[in-house]
């Protein structure tokens, strides 16, 4: 095994699977951020890293049976519907209104951090396990990298968010983009989208990224109204 470590093949599959990570990583950083962004600074921090550690532990799992989850036909399809709604919800508890994903307690922010990242993963793992060409070592690596990415990552995005609140709606659109290229990657719809209608590989995306923000914006409206009508 310690051979392994000594061979060029290594270490270039192993920077393969650093930048897979960077460059996957920045959706599942920003649903972490829009989930923590109203607990309080010291509930944040746990937030982050419990759910980080939680999503990285379901994707190991989700790794070793992608491969056959990723043939299901409908399972992609379920996941960025779910995905939409997800990025509404987080959206519309901008206001602290009552919308679905609306955090204010630590394990409910937990919760969503995990369920999030593990839709989202639904098509990252492939990517580290194509770098990893089947390198059980590398594999782990790769995913144990991806923990500080995505924890660090989301503190950044955490605090701009604070000075750019525009970054909040912008966050939700991206996951509805995710959800939108799900839904037309689904093994369902794949075959047929790519031989009769490929431009929906942009505009599903989006429309998505539209509809989070319009539904999303129109939920945290309703809670506002609900609240002065309540005082």
């Amino acid at each position: 095994m310690l051979e392994m470590f000594n061979t060029s093949a290594f270490w270039v599959a192993l920077a393969q699977i650093i930048v897979v990570n960077i460059m996957l990583s920045g959706d599942n950083a920003v649903v972490i951020a829009l989930a923590c962004r109203s607990l309080p600074e010291q509930q944040q921090r746990k937030a982050i890293i419990f759910g980080s550690v939680g999503a990285i532990v379901l994707r190991v799992v989700l790794t070793f049976f992608a491969v056959l989850l990723l043939k299901m036909p409908y399972l992609k399809l379920l996941g960025g519907l779910a995905l939409l709604w997800i990025g509404a919800g987080l959206l519309s508890s901008d206001d602290g209104g009552d919308g679905p994903q609306a955090h204010s307690n630590l394990a409910a922010a937990i919760r969503t951090i995990i369920v999030a990242d593990f839709i989202m993963s639904l098509d990252n793992v492939l990517g580290v396990a194509a770098a990893a060409k089947g390198n059980t070592v590398l594999l782990v690596l790769g995913l144990v990298i991806s923990i500080p990415l995505i924890i660090y990552g989301s503190k950044l995005i955490l605090g701009l968010m604070g000075r750019f609140p525009i970054i909040i709606t912008l966050g939700a659109a991206l996951l509805g983009w995710v959800a939108g290229e799900m839904l037309v990657d689904d093994s369902s719809l794949s075959d047929w989208v790519g031989a009769n209608a490929s431009y929906l590989h942009i505009v599903a995306p989006l429309l998505c990224a539209a509809l989070v923000v319009a539904v999303g914006k129109w939920m945290q409206s309703r809670g506002s109204r609900e609240e002065a009508a309540a005082a």
